[in-house]
């Protein structure tokens, strides 16, 4: 690691030259300066990871110093050094930027701590800052990946969706990508610095869900034994995704309307209402329209949280974006596992292009993991593939007219191969796949998977 770089500046040569000598002792790239002027003249952003400068200086004082400093770096920490610190003085300092004030006559262990302090505080800013960047990086609409002309459409409705703040359903095929494209409706809206929460109401029973959602008071049922924040509240100020919307109850419906009404609920037992400010943004593998007709799901909530709509399309009417989906994947997993896989086979890439994707790019996902677990070599071939996907003799991919059924097979196999793989451990099946584990425990009960029979 690089000696972090300190700027020296005090017209006491002395005092300088002590400092210098004792920051130099400790591993630090000093730099010092008896004119502020010069200085001031030679400092950039960047240079610097500390700023020191006495306050009482002939040509420009130190509070001159920290705000040029400040207009070029607002970001490098300064310590302000004075023998004439007053309460008047230090507030001045602190209110232009200063990071800390230290009174001489000091002795060389106080100049050592507080420097520490200041690179460390520094340290853990850029730090979070960069987190932040690599977080909201994610979710920049050129990440999103495919250049098709219907995720092109998609994306440019999603740019214009993320600043206006108001409900919003993504609509979809499962594995298609729903809650990514929420993330960066929220990621690119004036709620990024607070809170998004997920939610997948697919998962989770109906009276667990709403104490989930609402949260519930001391007392409001058994084993309520303190009061608890739902999601709503701890959402408040960003947004609350909810998956899988359909599956809410009648009750659970007739809540959240009133919420978005009204903007404030009732948590489980409690008589006085809670007011938040929440975005809803809902996502659905289902025709609502049809559930409206069948009255499980309510006319006027459809209409509340279907203000806009986005409709992420199938894999199937998207193949044009396989190749890129393939090379992000291949990266991703190479990054992961520190393999060094080049691509695919021409064969096999066409392959994949001729093939329906019924669990779409989740499949796609699963699948390109398991040919590189499997394969030998830099390039997945159409052999291991043959061993993923249907495909016929002539390495043709075999027509699926019914994805349902093209859905299930590739899901009983893919969930049987991964428990068998963590020794029937569902905990940490789901946490390779990604799910949570309702969602692998639903899958093993829907496609009759028995993990005792796993060998």
């Amino acid at each position: 690691m690089a000696a972090q770089r300190i700027m020296l500046i005090d017209n006491e040569l002395g005092l300088c030259r002590m400092m210098e000598a004792v920051l130099t002792d400790q591993g630090y790239k000093v730099k010092s300066f008896t004119r502020p002027v010069q200085a001031v003249a030679e400092f950039s952003a960047g240079d610097y990871d500390l700023i020191i400068s006495d306050i009482k200086m002939p040509e420009m004082d130190g509070l001159e110093v920290l705000q040029h400093v400040r207009n070029r770096d607002p970001e490098v920490p300064v310590i302000m050094i004075t023998a004439f610190a007053t309460v008047e003085m230090s507030i001045q300092a602190l209110r232009r930027g200063a990071y800390d004030m230290l009174t001489k006559p000091f002795e060389p262990d106080e100049l050592i701590y507080r420097v520490k302090n200041a690179l460390q505080h520094h340290e853990l800013v850029e730090e979070n800052r960069e987190l932040r960047e690599e977080l909201s990086g994610q979710f920049k609409f050129e990440n999103i990946i495919g250049t098709s002309p219907a995720i092109h459409a998609l994306l440019e409705k999603v740019a214009k969706v993320a600043v206006r703040d108001t409900s919003a359903l993504i609509t979809g095929e499962s594995g298609t990508g729903k809650e990514l494209i929420a993330q960066a409706v929220h990621h690119n809206s004036a709620r990024r610095n607070h809170r998004f929460v997920a939610v997948n109401c697919g998962a989770l029973p109906e009276n667990i869900l709403e104490s989930e959602l609402f949260g519930y008071r001391k007392g409001a049922f058994t084993g309520a034994l303190e009061n608890r924040k739902g999601l709503l509240e701890a959402a408040n100020g960003g947004t609350l995704f909810l998956d899988e919307v359909g599956n809410l109850s009648l009750n659970t419906q007739k809540t959240l309307l009133r919420f978005l009404q009204e903007q404030e609920f009732r948590r489980l037992g409690d008589t006085t209402p809670t007011k938040v400010n929440v975005r809803i943004i809902s996502a659905t593998n289902s025709d609502l329209t049809v559930e409206v007709a069948a009255g499980t799901f309510r006319e006027d909530l459809f209409y509340r949280l279907n203000v806009i709509n986005l409709h992420l399309p199938p894999l199937r009417e998207r193949k044009e974006d396989i190749p890129l989906l393939v090379s992000h994947f291949i990266r991703k997993q190479n990054t992961k596992f520190g393999t060094d896989f080049s691509g695919l086979t021409p064969e096999a890439m066409e392959a994949l292009r001729t093939y329906d994707w019924p669990g779409n790019i989740r499949q796609l996902c699963n699948v390109i993991e398991a040919a590189m677990t499997i394969s030998n070599g830099n390039y997945i071939g159409l052999p291991v593939l043959t061993q993923l996907i249907e495909t016929n003799r002539t390495g043709q991919v075999a027509n699926q007219a019914d994805y349902s059924s093209a859905l299930s097979s590739f899901e009983t196999d893919y969930l049987t191969r991964l428990l068998r793989k963590h020794g029937s451990n569902v905990e940490e099946a789901a946490a390779e796949a990604g799910m949570n584990m309702a969602t692998i425990y639903r899958k093993l009960k829907k496609y009759g998977i028995n993990k005792k029979d796993i060998d």
